[in-house]
């Protein structure tokens, strides 16, 4: 997800945005890449913003490097990701980390198992970032430097996180509803 595209940030955040490819809106942006690990319900695990040059299974990897306990204290994780996450290097340090790794499979693989949970895991991936972007308007956030995209970002990632609590609290039948929140 892109965060930043503002071509007079340039200079700003240089070093650490750059150009990238948005493959889902068939254009090329100005920004940074904002990767998440959420739960099934959206609420958010951990999360990094990267230059969109990173490639993003070294973004995954430094996460989890970063947050050694996910993998350590979660044996069996099953982490959901899309096609940019194919390797088998980087498939067996998840493994060798406890972890596997759920794509979908390119046309030269064999099906991979467990594929016909994506598509509906695909639509809660498509809400949680529909979330951020719409009600949280995070592709807005007025971040002229790294530092001040970060907390902006950081704001909106806690917004959700404590609706998600919230609403898990009082018992809300959907869990990541920014309705009571956003009048």
């Amino acid at each position: 997800m892109k965060v930043c595209e503002a071509p007079s940030d340039v200079t700003r955040c240089a070093g650490w945005a750059g150009y990238g490819y948005c493959a889902s809106h068939s254009r090329f942006y100005w920004g940074l890449r904002l990767f998440l690990v959420c739960t099934p319900t959206g609420m958010p695990i951990t999360w990094a913003l990267a230059s969109p040059k990173i490639d993003e299974r070294e973004v995954l990897a430094a996460m989890l490097d970063r947050e050694p306990g996910l993998t350590a204290e979660r044996p069996g994780l099953l982490l959901i990701a899309d096609k940019g996450f194919a390797s088998k290097e980087f498939e067996a340090d998840l493994a060798f980390q406890g972890a596997e790794l759920l794509r979908p499979f390119f046309k030269r693989e064999k099906r991979r198992k467990g594929e016909s949970l994506l598509k509906s895991v695909r639509q809660l991936i498509e809400s949680v970032n529909d979330t951020l972007k719409g009600q949280l308007d995070l592709e807005h956030h007025g971040g002229r430097t790294f530092e001040g995209v970060a907390v902006r970002v950081a704001q909106r990632i806690l917004a959700m996180a404590s609706a998600i609590w919230h609403d898990h609290k009082t018992g809300q039948p959907v869990l990541r509803s920014l309705t009571a929140f956003d009048h």
